[in-house]
């Protein structure tokens, strides 16, 4: 086998992704895992692998390393496919590992209407792209799917009626906003406290505050109840001034996924991660319109906007399996990608054809892509660019497991 062809002929490339380290990630997970040597007091909150201009990835080629735009620009037919190219110009997704040890902020993300609109109007405002105030980074929409790779909670949508209004009936320092959810719903709620002053909402939630940090303190909350995660945003503090977010989590379904289960957010579903290790996929957007449990910029005028007010029944997602192939498939309404999990033993092949531009992740073990006289190695930490059109084979000697990024046909 060759693992070295001619740049024209080769359609496997090895891909280093970047680091970001934001303050909520982890200490160890993304360092051990991409082989990244461990620095005192730093955090690695993610690993991002595709063609963002914020954080483009890497392709090793016989020329050198390059980043991945400039790699699919020279090509972009070849290299990103034919119907990739037409339909987005681009590569429409960002994957992603996360390890969230500290509670991301609640967020909303716009549909592609919404987000056109915002970056023009932004634009003729004069509002630098990266400026705090800037709401809309670029117009395109940002569903994204993820993976929990660990035990993984997160805020999901609004509860339904009946959870909601047992919260607030149980929640004393809430219930006077009872009234406001039976008579106006789910916006006139989420409007009223969104408005409040930071005054406001100090009066109103100190109360709550005095109650339930004594008991995280002492171990005496359940993680599946809003007090708990309520009490460690508070916990992890400085400021005398109380997070509006502390609303939401009372507002919003707490999820708890077991590793590998999974979850789709589309736009205007209002969510947060909590906790724990996961593999992301979503469109490649950077357009985030915060909610709270943030010191970043609220637009409370752009968040109604961009907000679906409904009950969100939580559909986790376990995948479509092929046995015999070793992959599960995470279907959902995104056109802009698709994930999925190979997971492999000895013994058993995955045989798989690109359509478009692939991204193979592997998590654990080690394994072999092969296509015609090409071969190249992939093991734990490492990532794989697939060209477009490639029959081709992942075969191991032991185990492996592999989450792949790709485009839906």
């Amino acid at each position: 086998m060759i693992e070295n062809l001619g740049n024209k002929d080769r359609k496997f490339y090895k891909v280093v992704g970047q680091v970001q380290n934001y303050d909520w990630g982890g200490k160890s997970f993304i360092p051990n895992l991409v082989s990244e040597k461990i620095e005192e007091n730093r955090t690695y909150a993610e690993y991002w692998l595709g063609a963002h201009l914020k954080a483009p990835s890497k392709v090793i080629t016989e020329k050198g390393s390059v980043s991945l735009d400039q790699f699919l620009n020279e090509n972009p037919i070849e290299n990103l496919g034919a119907d990739v190219e037409k339909n987005f110009g681009k590569l429409p997704y960002l994957f992603k590992v996360l390890d969230v040890d500290k509670m991301l902020s609640i967020q909303v993300h716009p549909s592609i209407a919404a987000a056109k609109i915002g970056y023009k109007k932004e634009n003729e405002q004069g509002i630098p792209l990266t400026a705090s105030n800037r709401n809309f980074k670029d117009e395109n929409h940002k569903p994204e799917i993820m993976v929990a790779l660990t035990d993984f909670w997160l805020l999901h949508g609004f509860l339904e009626q009946e959870k909601l209004v047992k919260n607030l009936k149980e929640t004393l320092e809430l219930s006077f906003l009872l009234t406001t959810f039976l008579e106006d719903g789910y916006l006139g709620l989420y409007k009223k406290v969104m408005e409040y002053s930071q005054e406001e909402v100090n009066t109103i939630l100190r109360p709550l505050v005095k109650r339930i940090l004594p008991k995280f303190k002492n171990n005496e909350l359940e993680k599946s109840s809003p007090a708990y995660w309520a009490a460690k945003s508070l916990n992890n503090s400085d400021s005398e001034d109380i997070d509006k977010g502390i609303f939401s989590i009372y507002f919003f379904n707490i999820l708890n996924l077991s590793r590998g289960e999974a979850i789709f957010q589309d736009a205007g579903v209002p969510h947060a991660y909590l906790e724990g290790v996961n593999m992301e996929l979503m469109a490649n957007s950077d357009n985030v319109l915060r909610a709270g449990l943030t010191s970043k910029h609220i637009d409370v005028v752009e968040l109604i906007k961009n907000t679906k007010f409904e009950e969100t029944i939580p559909s986790i997602l376990n995948g479509v399996e092929n046995k015999s192939n070793g992959e599960v498939v995470f279907k959902t309404i995104a056109k802009d990608f698709e994930l999925s999990k190979i997971e492999l033993k000895e013994g058993i092949t995955h045989t798989s054809h690109s359509n478009s531009v692939e991204i193979l992740m592997a998590l654990n073990g080690a394994a072999t892509l092969l296509q015609n006289d090409e071969s190249i190695s992939i093991e734990k930490g490492q990532a794989i660019l697939i060209k477009p059109n490639t029959s081709y084979k992942v075969e191991t000697n032991s185990e492996v497991e592999i989450y792949k990024a790709s485009v839906p046909k």
